[in-house]
């Protein structure tokens, strides 16, 4: 169905019955796209579960002295915490196995913006998740404080935020598209769910370096990635770290071989800047005024494309010009976040651009927060909105993993794993390891250590052809969105060999191609969340 889907499409666009009336002015690309869309913008943000952001969407307390927000007439419900959940949650009954942490969920004011990280770990995920009960989150993910004024036990991992600290997200949703059946496509941290964006595989580690306890036997005499083990020679990485390389495709190979521009941007990346504290280098660094934590704006195992030979521009070699920014050069398609904006600014936006914020802003608690990252996203749409290229542009609002935060919601297992690292369903177990399996690149029929879904995570479209105010339940994971992008510009080519992206959930009722709402600039201010009338 999403082939006929994409095909009757991308016919309406070429015959023109579809046109975009305010289309980009500057567009380089040639390659047609099965809809409206010439422009993917992904802001890929760190360690967040939905019910963490969303759980009491569309009702916030509404503090004194804090931004507000009311809900327009109408607005859908999100499938979050209910009375049942807030008052008697199963992490509060559970008191044998999280003794003092037992809690139910509880509001994070704006002003504890800055909280500890939680344990998001590919085993303590699932030991969480205790089969389904949802009722181990204190005992296996949660760390005790900050905020000091919160809980000071592992409790803390049921505390939640609203639309009084999430505020831009919140106002976001009021006007374009949220999902709340989105998950991560594996369990485990960052870098897995950084790789399953680009590629929908773990599996196929084809080199390592000290990384033992971050790679599990995929059952076939190969590897797979389930934890954060850095790309084997970027110029920023440890020799003394854990490091890994993987083998297989990903979606940059795929949008070389049809000629369509594309782009990392990360904070950071560009080594020859020095920040305002007279950092530079991979010691490049801000200090958050929300979380008082310096942070080096370039973490290397948030870079994905670092780990393919294909796609990795180790040496950090900068593009030789702004005009080819998103195409291939010395640069390799790897790029600072400033050099995303250069290259809008200039009428050379990529078809497809992956952005990740530095350090500070990314929203990973422990050194990020919630402000940190509003800052980021709404800097970034704003400036979008006002571009020439937002009647094309469609952006996405992801997360790499759940941080271990709690979430009631326990996902569809669609794909299954018995290695000693699984404990979704007993010792070794996630599901029998045989059932719905999907196999890796090197031949492996069943690649373990992928089980998935993992966590609920949040998932937006904003965009002229985002439906306003909608709440989606189509089932989606992180591999989602390169299948809208495989859908988009590939004719639906997919990265295959056992990748999440030939089972993933489409993102496409997220969107109303039919009726654009084309002269939306829906501005935010980036300090409060709150609309620039």
């Amino acid at each position: 169905m999403q082939k006929h889907l994409a095909t009757s499409l991308c016919t309406l666009l070429v015959s023109g019955t579809m046109a975009n009336p305010i289309a980009a002015t500057a567009q380089s690309d040639s390659t047609p796209t099965a809809t409206p869309i010439q422009h993917v913008v992904v802001i890929f943000g760190e360690n967040i579960s939905f019910d963490h952001y969303w759980g009491t969407y569309p009702h916030a307390t509404n503090p004194p002295g804090e931004p507000g927000f009311w809900p327009a007439p109408g607005t859908p419900s999100v499938n979050g915490l209910n009375d049942g959940l807030m008052s008697n949650n199963p992490n509060f009954l559970n008191v044998t196995g999280n003794g003092k942490g037992a809690a139910n969920p509880f509001r994070l004011d704006r002003s504890q913006a800055a909280t500890a990280d939680q344990d998001h770990d590919y085993t303590p995920e699932q030991e969480a998740f205790h089969g389904g009960l949802m009722d181990s989150f204190p005992e296996y993910t949660g760390t005790p404080g900050p905020p000091p004024s919160a809980y000071t036990t592992s409790g803390l991992v049921m505390g939640y935020y609203d639309g009084n600290t999430v505020t831009a997200l919140w106002n976001y949703a009021q006007h374009y598209a949220l999902n709340d059946n989105s998950y991560g496509s594996t369990f485990g941290p960052s870098t897995p769910g950084a790789i399953n964006l680009i590629s929908g595989q773990t599996n196929d580690v084809s080199d390592e370096m000290s990384a033992s306890g971050d790679i599990v036997s995929d059952g076939g005499g190969g590897m797979t990635l389930i934890s954060d083990a850095n790309p084997i020679g970027d110029a920023c990485t440890s020799t003394t770290s854990a490091q890994v390389s993987m083998g297989g495709t990903n979606i940059g190979d795929l949008l070389n071989a049809a000629g369509v521009t594309w782009g990392w941007f990360e904070g950071g990346f560009n080594l020859s800047l020095t920040n305002p504290n007279g950092t530079t280098g991979c010691a490049r660094t801000h200090t958050s005024a929300v979380t008082g934590v310096t942070e080096v704006d370039y973490i290397e195992h948030h870079e994905p494309f670092q780990y393919y030979t294909s796609t990795q521009n180790l040496q950090h070699l900068r593009p030789t010009s702004v005009s080819m920014i998103g195409q291939t050069d010395q640069a390799n398609h790897q790029y600072d976040i400033e050099d995303f904006y250069a290259a809008v600014r200039a009428g050379n936006m990529p078809a497809v651009s992956f952005l990740k914020a530095p350090g500070y802003e990314d929203a990973h608690a422990g050194y990020s927060d919630p402000l940190d990252e509003q800052e980021f996203v709404v800097q970034v749409i704003n400036f979008l909105e006002q571009r020439p290229e937002w009647g094309s542009t469609a952006i996405f609002i992801n997360y790499d993993d759940s941080d271990g935060w709690y979430d009631h919601q326990l996902g569809q297992i669609v794909n299954q794993s018995t290695t000693a690292d699984d404990m979704l369903t007993g010792n070794g177990q996630c599901g029998s390891g045989t059932d719905t399996a999907l196999p890796g690149p090197s031949g492996a029929a069943h690649a373990q250590g992928r089980c998935g879904y993992g966590p609920r995570i949040p998932m937006m479209v904003i965009s002229p052809y985002a439906k306003q105010n909608f709440v989606d339940h189509t089932l989606t994971d992180q591999s989602s969105i390169i299948r809208f992008i495989e859908d988009n510009w590939l004719a639906g080519k997919r990265i295959g060999s056992g990748s999440f992206d030939e089972i993933a959930g489409s993102v496409t009722n997220m969107f109303d191609f039919h009726h654009p709402n084309n002269w939306d600039r829906f501005l935010l201010d980036p300090n409060t969340g709150e609309p620039r009338w």
